[in-house]
């Protein structure tokens, strides 16, 4: 299989080119390098089975040359900064929603009808049902980025309607691990490593969210692409359990060796958009036979010890 990734030197995105390749496939990997780092790809750069390209999915013309002789797609590339999303608006339609427009129109010039999606969490709003299944009833949208990756959806699931395309919707929870390059974890270890007396938390710390370990993750993608065939389907991945944010305070801290001051700004919520209580149903990704391997502790323990091994990614960001 030849596997076209978009967004390939970013955190998932590097990941998975790894991942494919050792399974015996070959990678493209298609990135801008706004956010993406090179460095992700050192390895996958000495593989014979791969190629990086340097290149927008703003640019239909370049991102369909690019993608030529591929057998399937793996659309990661997009605006992650959610936290800031209604000061810049349009990013979230043009690298999201547009972007994906771009990539099933690049598909279709190179005859290509498989495709998976990282979609998120965050289309189901403030969600009324928990643990949250796919085929829950959709509340108002309360961010930009979930309304976003929501049209990117629809998108994909007209295609497949319109063009007999087929594939996979994975709506994620926040994904940690190797490579993590933005998350509350990378945040609270930066205001750390400046001021270890003192933290401050977004909203009450009381929020509760469910996150998932990169590996996997990458173990849920790829069964899930190996057993679904001739449809989109949709799958939740996260794990069966969840934490509040002064959960992950203290098992950062913990780890740390630290016991700052906690200065709260107040409310239920870090910013415009922010889901108090994120808990995804993950029965249908677990009847495939998939269950993650690692908790969410483990997960976040597992992210700070590789930031703390891996400097040079907070200074990037200074």
């Amino acid at each position: 299989m030849r596997a076209f990734v978009t967004g390939g030197a970013g955190f998932i995105g590097s990941s998975l080119v790894d991942r494919l390749l050792a399974d015996g496939h070959e990678a493209v990997a298609f990135d801008n390098f706004s956010t993406g780092q090179r460095a992700f790809l050192d390895e996958a750069l000495r593989h014979p089975r791969f190629s990086l390209v340097e290149g927008d999915t703003l640019d239909p013309p370049g991102l369909a040359r690019a993608m030529a002789g591929s057998d399937v797609v793996f659309h990661l590339a997009a605006n992650a900064d959610v936290r800031f999303g209604t000061d810049h608006p349009r990013r979230d339609l043009e690298q999201n929603t547009i972007a994906t427009f771009n990539v099933l129109e690049a598909m279709r010039a190179n005859g290509i009808k498989r495709i998976a999606f990282s979609s998120t969490g965050s289309v189901y709003g403030e969600a009324h049902v928990f643990p949250t299944p796919e085929d829950a009833p959709f509340p108002v949208q309360t961010s930009l980025y979930g309304a976003s990756k929501l049209a990117g959806e629809g998108l994909i699931a007209a295609y497949g309607s319109g063009f007999g395309f087929e594939g996979c919707i994975f709506r994620f929870v926040s994904i940690l691990g190797e490579r993590y390059t933005h998350g509350h974890v990378f945040d609270f270890y930066k205001s750390l490593r400046n001021d270890p007396t003192r933290l401050r938390v977004l909203g009450n710390g009381k929020q509760r969210k469910s996150y998932l370990y990169i590996g996997d993750c990458l173990d849920a993608m790829i069964l899930a692409m190996a057993k679904t065939r001739r449809a989109i389907e949709i799958y939740n991945l996260g794990t069966d359990e969840y934490c509040e944010v002064n959960h992950s305070i203290g098992w950062i801290t913990e780890r740390l060796g630290l016991r700052p001051a906690l200065e709260y700004t107040g409310g239920d919520r870090g910013w415009v958009g922010d889901n108090p209580f994120i808990f995804l149903d993950t029965t249908k990704i677990g009847s495939l036979g998939w269950t993650p391997k690692l908790t969410i502790r483990e997960g976040i323990i597992r992210t700070l010890d590789y930031l703390q091994q891996n400097p040079a990614l907070l200074e990037a960001r200074a």
